[in-house]
């Protein structure tokens, strides 16, 4: 039996996307991502962003580096400062 799992990250990750000035789209931070050297594509971040996806510890972190943000306030939703 399949586990269900809280991915606490995609929203998080959604909300700071969205809410760079001027927006950055899925497909702009997934080749962001891919210029740090991980493998993930626009269909990867919409399911992290809408959960059904689990996000590895090292994406986390070049998503964290695409949005300049850190990888707590990622998981933590924290406010930059």
């Amino acid at each position: 039996m399949r586990r269900p799992f809280k991915n606490i990250s995609g929203p998080q990750i959604a909300a700071r996307r969205k809410a760079c000035r001027p927006p950055v789209t899925q497909a702009e931070l997934a080749r962001r991502v891919q210029a740090d050297g991980v493998s993930l594509d626009r269909v990867a971040i919409a399911k992290i962003e809408g959960g059904a996806r689990g996000v590895l510890d090292y994406e986390l972190v070049a998503i964290a580096r695409a949005l300049a943000t850190t990888p707590a306030r990622l998981v933590k939703g924290a406010e930059e400062g």
